[in-house]
């Protein structure tokens, strides 16, 4: 008789990744090129330097170095909360009474309440390695704020956080953390920076975006002298430092022997579900295994499903390079009632080429269907999830369900992101039964489709 694997699985510190994996090292082709938005041509790591430190310029263009040593400050830093558990989800398979395995990876036992730290604390690193004197940022839901604030805490570096105006209204508390990590928080769009003011005059009641957000808060780092901006998703950057998530899931998976047939995460820019999937990834494009791997979006912004692969600003305010990526328009705003994070007009170029090659599955989902997938998941695992882990959650029981359906005893994964904390008003509306469900219509996309730069062949 098989020994019962654990609950919970964790590696030591010693068994920690001491490198962050690259995944474009191993792709069979490699995204386009950001491009330069005054001349439309791909830009350089140096062409970065004004926004981005210059060793995270230099990540983000690197396409041939499979792996990054972690520097020893960061893994200190990661000490502190990491690694982070592996969990098998006894009582979840038992509830429905599915023949599946099903494994998730908690990233939320931090003050962030996600797995935004692991890129905070490599970013803020590297902009206190260089000596620069304050850094910006935007945050949605908050989460990436959060972690932001706590890095630059702890690295002593001022941080300025532009925050989504309506996630600002819901999540005070959110908020609160940050400044009591002592970051400087703004309601975006705001009237402090042209970005903002341009954006106001267009819509005086807007709820923001994180479109918005980026827009002023790389217009302050470009415009202070000694900041930079630091973002928490999308770029190739955060996604190297998010394979940590990965890393340490499949180091644990061997432990028991165990390699998934499915795996699951959520997509807003992708960063979680880019270092979840990241070594598995790896043995799909080197030809040693064949997950199938599925991006869990919102269907209020649905990104992957029913945007377009197309060159578009990163940033509401067209300040920012291009990236070819599946996008709904830099102009998109999401529905005020969708909640929690996962609100990008953009995907990350990485994982939008791998969509686009058919080496990962998306779909999009409803957030009452979301909500019940989570109160349900927390009644059996005791967890609150927060929303965005949600829609991975929705997805994994729904293939459990399938599983029992036609009798196979599949291995599941998903990431579990982090914990719901601070959404408890949207954990309310969906209790009391006013929350409310909002799809975009064609034409609503069309609008931003219409907007999307018209981008001349590259020479």
């Amino acid at each position: 008789m098989s020994k019962k694997v654990p609950y919970r699985i964790y590696l030591t510190e010693e068994q920690m990744p001491k490198q962050w994996y690259n995944l474009r090292a191993d792709m069979k082709e490699q995204p386009d090129p950001m491009l330069n938005p005054a001349t439309m041509q791909p830009i350089k790591a140096e062409d970065l330097y004004p926004v981005f430190c210059e060793e995270l310029a230099k990540q983000e263009m690197d396409e041939t170095t499979r792996y990054f040593d972690i520097p020893g400050e960061v893994l200190d830093f990661y000490k502190m909360y990491r690694p982070s558990p592996l969990i098998r989800a006894y009582n979840l398979e038992k509830a429905l009474d599915t023949p599946a395995k099903i494994y998730y990876k908690f990233e939320g036992n931090n003050t962030s309440g996600s797995h935004k730290l692991n890129s905070a604390a490599a970013q803020t690193y590297y902009a206190k390695k260089q000596g620069l004197t304050g850094l910006t940022t935007e945050t949605g839901a908050g989460q990436w704020g959060t972690a932001m604030a706590e890095a630059c805490a702890f690295f002593k570096i001022p941080l300025t956080v532009y925050m989504v105006k309506c996630s600002y209204e819901q999540k005070p508390f959110r908020r609160s953390v940050m400044q009591t990590f002592g970051a400087e928080v703004i309601a975006s769009p705001s009237p402090t920076t042209k970005a903002g003011q341009a954006i106001l005059e267009n819509d005086p009641q807007t709820g923001g975006s994180l479109g918005c957000a980026i827009s002023e808060a790389v217009e302050k780092a470009v415009s202070t002298e000694g900041y930079r901006y630091v973002l928490g998703s999308v770029l190739n950057q955060v996604l190297l430092h998010q394979s940590i998530i990965g890393l340490e899931t499949k180091a644990a998976l061997e432990m028991l022997d165990e390699y998934p047939d499915i795996i699951v995460g959520c997509a807003g820019g992708g960063s979680n579900l880019g270092g979840l999937i990241a070594p598995f990834m790896q043995d799909k494009l080197l030809g040693k295994a064949s997950p199938r791997i599925i991006a869990v979006e919102p269907a209020s912004c649905p990104t992957l499903t029913r945007g377009l692969y197309a060159y578009d600003y990163c940033d509401t305010g067209k300040i920012t390079p291009l990236a070819r990526m599946y996008t709904l328009g830099s102009g998109f705003v999401p529905s005020p009632n969708h909640a929690g994070g996962l609100r990008y007009h953009g995907m990350s170029p990485i994982l939008s080429k791998l969509y686009a090659d058919g080496y990962l599955e998306a779909v999009a989902v409803e957030q009452t269907k979301v909500f019940e997938a989570a109160t349900f998941f927390a009644k059996h695992e005791t967890i609150l999830p927060a929303p965005e882990s949600a829609h991975a959650i929705r997805t994994a029981i729904d293939e459990a369900l399938y599983c029992k359906e036609t009798g196979e005893a599949k291995t599941i994964l998903f990431g579990l992101t982090g914990t719901g904390f601070f959404d408890l008003t949207a954990y309310d509306a969906f209790l009391n039964g006013t929350m409310t469900d909002y799809i975009p219509s064609d034409e609503d996309l069309e609008k931003g489709f219409a907007q999307l730069p018209k981008v001349p062949s590259l020479k």
